[in-house]
């Protein structure tokens, strides 16, 4: 693993569950940290706190991302606060709500689209050449946030935010080779569930997340701390040799 001490991430939907812990693991390894969050100031206040307490650099900005606008000005103001970027992580996504086919209608579609995958893209392509100046020097690295939904295509009214997550994985794999000249690699993590993060505290009941346990290898649930982890090692492995790949985060239900 190569040394984070100094170098400067991007984390998005960085103030709570998932995203949250990864800012804080990459503070603690080193990184100076920028988060973009929609409405989560509690989380962007306490990494703040956290940042101070073990003298990291670190600043959060509020947007909407699925608005082109906003996530430009973002991206934008965070490389610029940082001094330039090593590391994005896209972590920012949700399942809105569930529908099964029958109820989709053509707004749903696309913002469910919007949330998960049109946003990573502009944030990827506005924070593309702050990447490359570092890949040219030392190595850049992204890291997509999928799930195990995109592996196995979720349960029951999750198709939409399924395809966009599966959508991710060819985005990483493809995006890994146009990249790759520049210095910069990019891969992508699947976690399977993950309880305590809002994402299951409103779309998972108690019996379902029981019932999925019981089928995990494991025979637990994972905690954030299980995928901020690879993250990390992902996000340090910036002059590695591993690009294009995902690492499952699930228990065992599912072995690519």
């Amino acid at each position: 693993m190569g040394s984070l001490i100094g170098k400067r991430a991007l984390v998005t939907g960085g103030a709570q569950g998932i995203g949250k812990a990864i800012a804080e693991a990459l503070l603690d390894a080193g990184c100076d940290v920028a988060i973009h969050y929609h409405s989560s100031t509690d989380g962007a206040r306490e990494l703040a706190t956290t940042a101070d307490r073990i003298g990291r650099r670190f600043c959060a900005f509020a947007a909407d991302l699925t608005v082109e606008s906003a996530a430009v000005e973002m991206v934008a103001r965070a490389a610029t606060f940082l001094g330039g970027l090593d590391i994005l992580i896209n972590n920012a996504g949700g399942l809105v709500a569930r529908r099964t086919l029958d109820a989709i209608d053509l707004d749903f579609w696309r913002n469910v689209a919007d949330v998960n995958m049109t946003s990573l893209m502009i944030v990827t392509r506005q924070a593309l050449p702050f990447l490359t100046a570092a890949g040219e020097k030392d190595g850049a690295s992204i890291v997509n946030l999928s799930s195990l939904a995109g592996r196995k295509g979720g349960h029951g009214g999750s198709l939409a935010y399924s395809t966009t997550k599966g959508a991710i994985l060819t985005f990483t794999r493809s995006l890994s080779g146009e990249l790759a000249h520049k210095g910069i690699r990019v891969n992508a993590v699947a976690p399977g569930l993950i309880l305590g993060t809002q994402f299951h505290n409103t779309h998972t009941t108690k019996e379902s997340a029981d019932k999925t346990i019981a089928e995990i290898p494991l025979r637990r649930a994972g905690r954030v701390e299980d995928v901020a982890r690879p993250v990390v090692f992902l996000a340090s492995e910036y002059d590695g040799f591993i690009t294009g790949e995902t690492i499952d985060i699930n228990g065992g239900v599912y072995c690519a």
